[in-house]
C-alpha cells in the first residue's frame, strides 16, 4: 500500500477489522503514535460525538490539553447518516460537489440542509465549549481526532477551520481510515496519522469490537474529567 510520506500507519494493521476494543483502546494506540507530543504546546481537538473518547484519552496519556472543534456533515433529506458536505464550528462550509453532482439536489435543498447543519454546530459550541474563544490556538500545532475517516469532508472542514484560527501545525489523527481517503485529506494537513488503514469497502464501524453512537450527555462528561 503506497501512501504519502506525511501519513503515518501501523502496517500490521492494514486491511484488518475489528483491531481496537472500543473507542478508549483506539485512543491509546493513537497516543503511542504520537508520543512526541507528549507535554508539548499542542491542543487535542476533538470532532463530537465520536471523536471525543477518543481524543479524551489520548490527551489523558499525552498530558495535553482537551478541546472540542464542533463540525457536523451535512445530511441528505432522506439518509441522515450519509453527507453531501459538512460545518465547521466557525460558519466554514465544505461540500462535496461530486456526491452534489449525482444527487439532484436543488440549491434551495442544499442551502436548508446547511442552514439546518450550521444550527447543530452552533448549539454544539455552546453546549460543549460555551463562550470559549479559539484565539488560544494560534500558534500552537493543533491535532484534529474523530473516531474514522470515510468521505473525509467533515474532517476537511474541520482543519480549514483550524488554519482560519491560525494554528501553527494541522495534524489529523484518527483510529481507522479509508484509503482513497486517507490520501485525499493528507494532501491538506501537515501530518495525518491513522493506525487501521483499509482499501476497498469501508465502514468506520468494522475497526471496533464494541461499537455504539456516543451521546451529547457521554461527550459532556468525559469533557468534565479534563
Amino acid at each position: 500500500m503506497k501512501l504519502p510520506e506525511n501519513v503515518h500507519d501501523i502496517p500490521e494493521l492494514r486491511e484488518r477489522i475489528r483491531v481496537f476494543r472500543n473507542r478508549a483502546h483506539a485512543g491509546k494506540v493513537l497516543a503511542v503514535m504520537l508520543g512526541h507530543l507528549h507535554k508539548t504546546d499542542a491542543v487535542i481537538l476533538a470532532i463530537p460525538a465520536g471523536g471525543v473518547p477518543v481524543a479524551a484519552e489520548m490527551a489523558r496519556i499525552l498530558e495535553l490539553p482537551l478541546d472540542v472543534a464542533a463540525v457536523s456533515k451535512i445530511t441528505f433529506p432522506w439518509n441522515t447518516e450519509a453527507g453531501f458536505g459538512a460545518v465547521a464550528f466557525d460558519g466554514t462550509v465544505r461540500l462535496n460537489e461530486e456526491i452534489i453532482a449525482g444527487t439532484g439536489l436543488s440549491e434551495g435543498e442544499i442551502r436548508e440542509r446547511t442552514e439546518a447543519t450550521l444550527a447543530k454546530v452552533k448549539r454544539r459550541v455552546e453546549e460543549f465549549r460555551g463562550s470559549a474563544s479559539f484565539s488560544a490556538l494560534e500558534g500552537r500545532p493543533a491535532v484534529l481526532v474523530d473516531d474514522g475517516l470515510a468521505s473525509g469532508v467533515t474532517v476537511l472542514a474541520g482543519i480549514e477551520a483550524l488554519r482560519k484560527c491560525g494554528v501553527e501545525r494541522a495534524t489529523v489523527a484518527v483510529p481507522t481510515g479509508a484509503a482513497n481517503t486517507v490520501r485525499r485529506v493528507a494532501r491538506e494537513t501537515d501530518e495525518l496519522y491513522c493506525a487501521n488503514i483499509r482499501s476497498g469497502f469501508f465502514a468506520v464501524a468494522e475497526a471496533y469490537g464494541r461499537w455504539s453512537d456516543v451521546t451529547e450527555e457521554e461527550v459532556k462528561q468525559l469533557l468534565k474529567r479534563e
